[in-house]
C-alpha cells in the first residue's frame, strides 16, 4: 500500500518595488533546481506561517518584512513534496535583499513573465499576477 506523504505547508513572499515584485532562482542541488519562485520556504512545527515568512525571508535573502494579508493558496504535488502553498503580500522593513543560498534574485514586471521558468505551484500566482492592472 502506497504511504501519502503529509502536506507540507509552505509560505512565500510578494514583494514589491514600484511596479516590479521579487522572484528568486532556485539553487543547483535543490528539486527544481535554476526554476524560479517566490521567496520562501517550508514552515517548521509550532511555527505560524507569517512567522515562518518571516524567518525564510531573514535566511534566504537577508532581510526583515512584514507580512501583509494572504494573495493566494495553491496546493500543488509535486513528486518529492505535496505542498499547500500560502503567497502573502510582504514588505522590507530592513536590509536589501542578497542573495545568501545561492539563488539569483530579480525584480520582474508582469510584462517580463514569459522571460522566466516558474515552478509548477507558482503558475497560478503567476497567472493571476500577469492579468492584473
Amino acid at each position: 500500500m502506497e504511504r501519502k506523504e503529509k502536506r507540507r505547508e509552505v509560505v512565500a513572499a510578494l514583494i514589491y518595488r514600484g511596479s516590479r515584485f521579487m522572484i528568486c532562482r532556485r539553487p543547483e542541488g535543490k528539486a527544481r533546481a535554476g526554476m524560479w519562485e517566490f521567496v520562501g520556504g517550508k514552515a517548521e512545527e509550532g511555527e505560524s506561517l507569517e512567522e515562518a515568512l518571516i524567518r525564510e525571508c531573514e535566511e534566504e535573502i537577508g532581510v526583515t518584512v512584514s507580512v501583509g494579508e494572504a494573495y493566494m493558496t495553491v496546493t500543488y504535488d509535486y513528486p518529492d513534496i505535496p505542498v499547500h502553498l500560502t503567497l502573502f503580500r510582504a514588505e522590507i522593513t530592513s536590509g536589501e535583499p542578497r542573495s545568501m543560498e545561492g539563488n539569483a534574485i530579480a525584480w520582474i514586471t508582469k510584462e517580463e513573465i514569459p522571460d522566466y521558468t516558474f515552478c509548477p505551484a507558482d503558475l497560478p500566482i503567476i497567472e493571476r499576477l500577469s492579468k492584473e492592472e
